[in-house]
């Protein structure tokens, strides 16, 4: 495999970052943020811990999870109509809020991508043992086996061709999404429509149980902001960026209401609650005595995890790639390959995360456990990536001298609602192991401080180059 490190002064035919430009279209990039929020994963995992929670109010607190993500979102296209680079959200929070904060962000989301992605194949691997015991087939695969099939293939497609890797995530996920709302149409019209009113009137449903329950909604939505780290092979990026960030999060929020009202509304008279159920959409099939939906269900959702890592290893690489580009991490990460013009060099580096941290995890627990455990620290980043694009957009808008009232009206309302899943992830007490994810976090925040000085100290000025570089004109 043949490598060229794109230096600034290196002319190149291409753009100066050496990635591919204009390789990406709308579908694209809606592709890579509706492939990380995984509208699959949810209906198949996460919709019974939310109604663990609200109950029959399940549908609303999805629709209003989304609600407010969509304010976080218009903050985040303030800067996405306005200038596009590779790693956008490292991009966008370095010239808000200075190169520290934009480092500290772009160490941020790559954790976030990493354990979404960890999340992702150990989803892969309990649905692939899904699918071969449907078909007869029960071996005690270890759980790395699945990880390294999974890991290689992602990486060969995402070393390959960024338009091929994008576009297969949304035919993968498409066919998963289609499978499940074929089996939610048999739950809802098989025998007669018949309006939930419980659902309607949320019967049952106290506040306390809804904001409780918009913490699992809006973990279930985020991702919705990865199309901006596609921002360097991007086609018509300022408009074709903002528009994917926003449609992402309407399609899969939309979809989350359907599906949460039908799996309540569809396990209503089960013996077991719909929080109890491990596989609900096995279930709801069982129950409609259409067992023949589970074998494609299942087979959907595996190809769908796959899809979800798929994204993550490209949005992750093409964080590490401008941080490397920046010196921030060692320039041979900032390598691109020769032929393909993608971040092959990262790409790699991060796989190999992907598949180890995992691999090691795995001796120690069960991979549901793992599920659970790497959606839950994800998102301890995403919050913070979150708030600080939220505070970051209105300190930028003020130095183009473009600043608004709406623009200042949606950053608070947006912050404001943040508070919401981060207070819902503190109180009340997780219990142990999970009430120390955010001193292991911090722990990783504050080794990417201590990464950064030493940066710094080798290297002086590399900051002053850092936002020299951030604040060209895209």
């Amino acid at each position: 495999m043949s490598y060229t490190e794109i230096e600034p002064s290196t002319p190149v035919t291409a753009p100066a970052t050496g990635l591919r430009t204009g390789a990406l279209g709308f579908p694209a990039l809606l592709a890579q943020s509706v492939a990380l929020i995984s509208p699959t994963m949810t209906a198949a995992l996460i919709i019974p811990l939310a109604f663990s929670s609200a109950g029959s109010g399940t549908w609303m607190a999805y629709l209003f999870g989304t609600g407010m993500l969509l304010f976080v979102a218009y903050n985040l296209n303030q800067f996405a109509r306005r200038s596009t680079s590779p790693g956008s959200m490292y991009a966008y929070i370095g010239r808000g809020l200075g190169p520290v904060s934009g480092v500290l962000s772009g160490w941020t989301l790559i954790w976030c991508y990493l354990f979404i992605g960890i999340a992702g194949m150990t989803g892969f691997t309990i649905f692939s043992r899904e699918v071969l015991s449907l078909l007869g087939i029960h071996s005690a695969i270890p759980s790395v086996v699945f990880f390294v099939i999974l890991g290689v293939a992602a990486w060969a497609l995402a070393v390959k061709d960024v338009r091929l890797s994008s576009m297969l995530t949304l035919a993968l996920e498409g066919i998963s999404v289609v499978c499940i709302l074929a089996l939610a149409f048999v739950v809802v019209f098989a025998h007669g429509v018949h309006i939930d009113t419980d659902q309607l009137t949320l019967h049952g449903t106290s506040p306390r149980g809804m904001s409780l329950a918009v913490v699992a909604c809006i973990f279930s939505l985020v991702g919705f902001e990865s199309a901006t780290a596609l921002g360097g092979e991007a086609r018509n990026p300022l408009r074709t960026i903002p528009r994917a960030v926003v449609w992402s999060l309407v399609i899969a929020g939309l979809f989350f209401v359907v599906m949460s009202y039908v799996e309540v509304y569809g396990t209503r008279n089960s013996s077991a609650s719909l929080d109890t159920l491990a596989m609900p959409l096995n279930t709801l099939a069982d129950l409609d005595n259409v067992g023949y939906f589970k074998l494609p269900i299942d087979l959907g959702a595996m190809i769908s995890f796959f899809a979800l890592s798929l994204s993550c290893l490209n949005a992750g690489a093409r964080l590490i790639y401008p941080m490397a580009r920046h010196s921030v991490f060692p320039a041979a990460l900032g390598k691109v390959h020769a032929a393909n013009a993608t971040p092959a060099a990262a790409l790699t580096g991060y796989i190999v995360l992907m598949v180890g941290v995992p691999a090691l995890w795995s001796s120690q627990t069960d991979v549901l456990t793992i599920f659970n455990d790497a959606g839950t620290l994800a998102a301890f980043g995403f919050l913070l990536a979150y708030f600080m694009v939220v505070v970051a957009a209105p300190v930028y808008l003020r130095k183009l001298g473009a600043l608004s009232r709406p623009a200042v009206v949606g950053s608070v309302l947006a912050f404001v609602f943040l508070l919401v899943p981060t207070v819902g992830s503190f109180y009340p007490l997780p219990p142990w192991p999970v009430d120390l994810f955010p001193y292991i976090f911090l722990t990783y925040l504050l080794i990417g401080a201590g990464w950064l000085w030493l940066a710094a100290r080798r290297r002086p000025g590399i900051l002053a180059e850092i936002e020299a570089d951030l604040e060209a004109p895209a």
